[in-house]
């Protein structure tokens, strides 16, 4: 197998390194010869290539993931044959799994797990919400990147809920270490089932090992169905009573007993960080990453030296500038013994964010020749809920062009207003943009511009990861403000929206 390395792919893909194996493919660093980049290749091994329910299996995959974007997924990029092998192009990740981290540190800090366990859920409700099950949720197949994300990855044995599984029933599937009951059995699976995995891998984070062992993987599987996973807080004391219960709820035998669904075992997760943050004192690395997208409300629990730990040096710096202000003020009277001739200042005026409601971003898609008019309805929130890690995304365009006039979100203001500047927050710079407004309610259907339709007031030839647009001084106020795409991102099949931020004039 190794005399591949250094051949191309299609004409494109050149093979360095193999970085991972498995009974149905290989993975490979390679690098993208078009774009001059890293990716990661899963290449079919050519024993099975023929097996036609073993390729049906692996086009699966390819068609599963293509439909999951996330910052928690491994995306893909692109998918092809070569030779009569097929393969998938993934993004590369440069760092470790987190498994590896587990092995080469022990547990975990607590908050660190706990945070690791939010962005593997978030990833996996993007999953489940287009009704896809991972199947096989480890920590070795969660990748920790350079800068301490997790990004969850092999979806080798997905499988949607709506399709006709290859798997024959009695069949387990997935690492018996982290098996669900349900699944050992060999019974259907659902969502549920990933998220009693995603409580096994919390309960390695937190003791550095996993709950049971045994002379096999059946006898392992097998204790999944008939024991309960040991007490947390006999393995490690300091666990909170509040995050003993989420890994028993998550871990629960019965479906019933087990949470519903990812919204509610994140909501949990979510307080728990709050509670450990405040009882550890600090945050640091990932857990501030993951503090800074929680609701509000949650927010509040972490106590204000966390959250504001920049605020008293912040406080110092202002108490200095007024303290230098009036030692000037001071000298000044004094060198000068004629009365200055009073005048009035000028008011300061600065730039402050507009803040609109949580449910007031929308997709736009009005010119969608075929298939439905909505862009991911469901992730417009990502776009305007304060966090540059979470994302509105495109749909998928598989080759590369949007082959319309545009795609775009707009956020309702909830009233006009007369906005400076707008910076645009994205993980997959590249794509040309416009910024239009309006003071009327957006046609559905078809984009219009001129009176009673949009205003177009800027063009970006190449949106960065963070581009601040200014936009014209003294126009009129307006209420709708959109970002509309007109061209993806170089060799990229979506385009994201990562942060809207809406900026007036004030003082």
């Amino acid at each position: 197998m190794s005399t591949i390395l250094g051949t191309t792919l299609s004409g494109r893909y050149r093979l360095e390194a193999r970085i991972g194996a498995g009974g149905m493919s290989t993975v490979y660093r390679a690098t993208d010869e078009t774009l001059q980049r890293q990716v990661a290749i899963k290449l079919m091994n050519r024993e099975i290539a023929s097996d036609s329910d073993q390729l049906e299996r692996f086009r699966r995959e390819a068609r599963a993931v293509a439909q999951l974007s996330h910052p928690h997924i491994v995306g893909v990029i692109d998918y092809g044959e070569d030779d009569s092998r097929p393969y998938i192009v993934f993004e590369y990740v440069e760092g470790e799994t987190l498994k590896e981290r587990i092995r080469r540190n022990g547990r975990l800090p607590i908050t660190e797990a706990v945070a690791y366990a939010i962005e593997i859920a978030r990833a996996l409700g993007t999953a489940h919400a287009r009704h896809i099950v991972h199947r096989d949720v480890k920590p070795q197949n969660v990748l920790i990147d350079e800068e301490g994300s997790a990004k969850v990855t092999d979806f080798g044995i997905a499988r949607t809920l709506d399709e006709e599984g290859l798997t024959a029933d009695g069949r387990v599937l997935g690492t018996t270490d982290y098996v669900s009951p349900e699944q050992a059995l060999g019974r259907p699976v659902t969502g549920q089932s990933d998220l009693y995995s995603l409580g096994v891998v919390l309960y390695e984070m937190l003791t550095g090992e996993v709950p049971f062992k045994g002379e096999n993987q059946v006898a392992v599987a097998m204790k999944h169905v008939r024991e309960q996973i040991p007490d947390v807080q006999g393995k490690r004391p300091e666990v909170s009573a509040a995050l003993a219960s989420v890994l028993d709820t998550a871990t629960a035998k019965r479906l019933e007993d087990r949470y519903a669904d990812d919204a509610e075992l994140i909501a949990d997760l979510e307080d728990v960080l709050a509670i450990e943050t405040a009882r550890a004192g600090s945050a640091t690395g990932e857990v501030t990453s993951v503090l800074r997208t929680l609701p509000s409300q949650t927010q509040r629990r972490i106590p204000f030296r966390i959250r504001h730990r920049w605020g008293a040096v912040v406080l110092v710096l202002v108490l200095l500038a007024i303290a230098g202000g009036a030692i000037a003020w001071v000298l000044a009277t004094r060198t000068h013994h004629v009365a200055p001739k009073l005048s009035v200042a000028p008011p300061q005026r600065h730039l402050v964010q507009v803040r609109p409601c949580l449910s007031c971003a929308h997709d736009y898609n009005p010119d969608a020749i075929s298939g439905p008019k909505t862009q991911n309805p469901n992730q417009v929130g990502y776009a305007i809920d304060g966090s540059t890690n979470t994302a509105w995304l495109t749909e998928h365009y598989y080759n590369g062009s949007l082959q319309k006039d545009g795609v775009g979100l707009y956020v309702d203001m909830g009233a006009p207003v007369l906005a400076r500047d707008i910076v645009l927050y994205t993980r997959t710079p590249g794509y040309r943009a416009q910024i239009w407004a309006s003071d009327s309610p957006p046609d559905p259907e078809v984009f219009k511009a001129g009176p009673g339709g949009w205003t177009r007031l800027a063009d970006i030839a190449s949106v960065q990861h963070k581009q601040a647009v200014s936009l014209p001084a003294g126009g009129p106020k307006y209420r709708y403000y959109l970002v509309w795409i007109k061209t993806l991102p170089p060799g990229q099949m979506l385009a994201a929206i990562n942060e809207i931020a809406v900026y007036k004039l004030t003082g």
